[in-house]
């Protein structure tokens, strides 16, 4: 369960500080796919990085599996990160100078897996990709590096997985593809996925609805069908 408390966070401009997030209290059931939206400035980016450990936020609470993540160490929130919790970015963040197969093994071999290759394998295979295996990022397509970076998130079975506009530098049809592959991938994983979109269609294949305005919660809603495309954003 992720369960947030009086969340704040403020960042200075300008010799003043900014709020982005304002005492914002959330709680996330084991297993609940949810999308958070809203429009630019926000705070969903912000929101989703502070959840998973990325940064820090002003004041308040994040407690993931009943641990309180925000007064951590520095060693321990990456050994927490490493064990439980997988993160897409946007833009990949692939590292350049290693294959798809090499990416997807670099957090399994920082877990001590001693198949980290095979693994790896066995991984980009699951996403479609087991033909592109030693290709480097340069030599793959949007979608494939996307699919590349998933892989990489899901590599350790997190029980947290946090996607931060998955589909946002994709065309329609990668896109679908992308969101089919998170789905399927919840599926088998079962893990908790939170999600940061603009999609209409990623949105409303999750399980719940979280609207940001202004840094706070404007709308939380639990979606009856999970297939529900309309009628939810405002």
């Amino acid at each position: 369960m992720i369960s947030i408390a009086h969340l704040s966070m403020n960042l200075p401009a300008g010799g003043r500080p900014v709020p982005i997030l304002q005492n914002l209290t959330l709680d996330i059931p084991d297993k609940q796919m949810v999308a958070v939206v809203g429009p630019s400035g926000s705070g969903k980016s912000t929101l989703l990085g502070l959840m998973a450990g990325l940064d820090r936020p002003t004041t308040g609470s994040i407690l993931l599996d009943g641990v309180e993540i925000t007064t951590m160490s520095e060693s321990a929130l990456a050994r927490f990160r490493r064990a439980k919790i997988g993160y897409i970015f946007q833009s990949f963040h692939l590292i350049p100078t290693l294959t798809a197969r090499e990416n997807v093994a670099v957090p399994l071999e920082l877990s001590g897996e001693r198949r980290a290759d095979a693994r790896a394998a066995d991984l980009l295979a699951a996403v479609g990709l087991a033909g592109r295996l030693d290709h480097y990022p340069v030599q793959l397509s949007g979608g494939e590096q996307q699919r590349v970076a998933v892989a990489r998130a899901f590599a350790c079975r997190p029980p947290f997985l946090f996607a931060d506009e998955p589909t946002g530098n994709l065309d329609s049809a990668t896109g679908t593809q992308v969101i089919d592959l998170l789905l399927s991938m919840h599926r088998d994983y079962g893990t908790t996925l939170v999600l940061v979109t603009h999609d209409r269609t990623l949105a409303g294949q999750m399980q719940r609805i979280v609207s940001l305005r202004d840094g706070r919660i404007e709308s939380d809603q639990l979606l009856p069908d999970p297939n529900r495309t309309t009628g939810f954003l405002r």
